[in-house]
């Protein structure tokens, strides 16, 4: 009987090991986010994943359950809002959430080695990089590199009735999951062969509510 119990125990360690290196579902992964973001809005947080234990865990090797390409804002840091810890997401951060070749780069590695089905891309609200592209003028230093690819949201934008701003945000995330679903060779070969997902949101600074976009 003693035998037995060590061998069920083993098995369950086993299994439970096995389970840290297989991603969920691009559907289960988004559903862990924004029940993430929930606990970061109301106040609960469970701060998974962020002792010393998981530090060794993931020391050798990881196994991020999402990717997300977020801005670079200090105020959006992506583990922060979705309640995450070490090891848990791959994220790739740059002002405006664009999506230059070595941005798509670091998303195709995390996919094609480290495992994550979910790859988010999240705008936020009053994004500076869009208001500055939005407001056009002469950029200072490297800026007009990034500003270029932010300025196609913004000509469609000024097509649409409502507040320009917001509506070139979330343009500017729907061209850049349109991007990243058409990469080839890696993502658009995985999103066609539903190997994985591509989601775009936006977050409200005032709320702190992560907004999925349709």
């Amino acid at each position: 009987m003693r035998a037995l119990l060590v061998l069920l125990l083993f098995a369950s360690q086993t299994f439970a090991q096995h389970a840290e290196t297989v991603a969920p579902s691009p559907d289960v992964a988004l559903r862990e986010l924004l029940a993430g973001n929930r606990r970061y809005r109301l106040g609960k947080l469970s701060h998974p994943h962020q002792s010393p234990v998981r530090v060794k865990e993931v020391s050798k090797n990881q196994h991020p359950f999402a990717a997300v390409l977020s801005c670079a804002d200090s105020r959006v840091p992506p583990e922060v809002i979705f309640d995450r810890g070490v090891g848990d997401l791959f994220t790739v951060r740059v002002a405006g959430n664009v999506a230059p070749d070595d941005l798509v780069a670091s998303l195709e590695y995390a996919v094609a080695h480290l495992g994550p089905r979910l790859i988010v891309v999240l705008g936020h609200e009053r994004c500076g990089a869009v208001s500055a592209a939005l407001q056009g003028g002469p950029p200072e230093g490297h800026l007009e590199v990034l500003l270029d690819r932010i300025r196609p949201a913004i000509e469609t934008a000024k097509t649409q009735k409502g507040d320009t701003l917001d509506l070139a945000i979330r343009q500017n995330v729907r061209n850049v999951v349109d991007q990243l679903k058409n990469a080839e060779p890696i993502l658009a070969t995985k999103v066609k062969s539903g190997d994985i997902e591509i989601v775009g949101a936006v977050y409200d600074l005032d709320t702190a509510t992560v907004e999925i976009l349709q």
